[in-house]
């Protein structure tokens, strides 16, 4: 599959890898995926909400990958373009100018690309 715009490459990207990376190491990957899985189980948060904490770590902690991967979740999850822009400004609180960067470039480029997706 190509990708269609630079967004959906670095998904891709980071599904490839992260295949390779199962295939390697299998009992790993399945304890880490299992983890993952149960901390985004609905509970008394929200799919939605879960993933906007887990943007606002991934802008502060400056991971790009994570950046846009939970981008995305946020979306898929009914999180609106205000929701997560009120995240990234959270995360600038405590991350200061380097996590405003990443989220005024990387997280309205994200947003753009795959709601141009979706149509």
């Amino acid at each position: 599959m190509e990708p269609r715009n630079t967004t959906e490459a670095v998904l891709l990207g980071y599904k490839k890898g992260l295949g390779m990376f199962t295939e390697k190491m299998p009992d790993l990957a399945h304890h880490y995926n299992a983890f993952t899985e149960a901390c985004f189980n609905e509970g008394e948060l929200s799919q939605k909400q879960k993933q906007l904490i887990a943007l606002g770590i991934s802008i502060f902690s400056q991971d790009e990958y994570c950046i846009i991967y939970h981008t995305k979740g946020c979306l898929d999850n009914g999180a609106t373009e205000k929701e997560i822009l009120e995240t990234v400004g959270v995360s600038a609180a405590f991350g200061g100018g380097a996590a405003m960067s990443q989220s005024v470039t990387l997280v309205q480029e994200c947003i753009t690309e795959l709601n141009q997706l979706r149509q």
